[in-house]
């Protein structure tokens, strides 16, 4: 599973996705970083909410676990960047999930749209915010100084390793279950439970 967004591959509509966003994302203010991620978040979360009514009764012998990993949190709680490097990973993984041709399912085509929309602009936006502070970063030495170099990398990398395996295992059963009905309700579940967890990042970056 890829872990970048190609729009010419996976995008439905990629000329129309970048002239909706290009003029708002030349003027992001990353102070307001915090705001955008827990606005979009919560949009995503309403908009998974109305593309189905209730859980299909036929698709609950078919549920499965794909364990969401419960400790990036506690993880990447130190660090501002590790958290916004977490949100972009889960962003990427989202996206493409929700981008593929080979969707099935009865939701609503606008609600789905949105979805996308949302997910990529909110990568657009930590993906400015993060070259800005790769910019302003002090040499690695000072860094290495305030001990947040190597081990900060590593804890970030296993986290998002963490996510990216997550997401394969979503993508997997998709596959497995040729992308049915049932197997798009529950990953819309799953998805948002995803959603739900990965508010708390957001709250984090505004508390920080």
């Amino acid at each position: 599973m890829s872990t970048k967004p190609d729009l010419f591959r996976t995008c439905l509509w990629p000329a129309c996705l970048v002239g909706l966003l290009i003029t708002g994302i030349l003027s992001l203010d990353c102070n307001l970083l915090h705001f955008h991620l827990m606005k979009v978040t919560w949009q995503n979360l309403r908009l998974l909410s109305s593309t189905s009514s209730s859980f299909p009764v036929e698709c609950l012998q078919e549920t499965t676990a794909f364990e969401l990993p419960q400790e990036i949190l506690s993880h990447t709680q130190p660090v501002k960047r590790y958290i916004k490097e977490a949100f972009y990973e889960m962003s990427i993984q989202a996206f493409n999930i929700f981008s593929q041709h080979t969707f099935k399912s009865t939701w609503e085509k606008d609600y789905l749209k949105q979805i996308q929309i949302g997910l990529y602009q909110q990568l657009q936006y930590l993906e400015q915010c993060l070259e800005e502070e790769e910019k302003e970063k002090e040499d690695s030495k000072e860094m290495e100084e305030n001990g947040m170099n190597w081990s900060g990398a590593m804890v970030s990398q296993l986290s998002n390793l963490e996510l990216r395996r997550y997401f394969n295992r979503i993508d997997n059963f998709l596959k497995e279950k040729k992308y049915s009905h049932c197997a798009w309700e529950i990953i819309r579940v799953e998805i948002r439970r995803c959603f739900y967890y990965f508010q708390k990042f957001a709250v984090l970056l505004r508390k920080k």
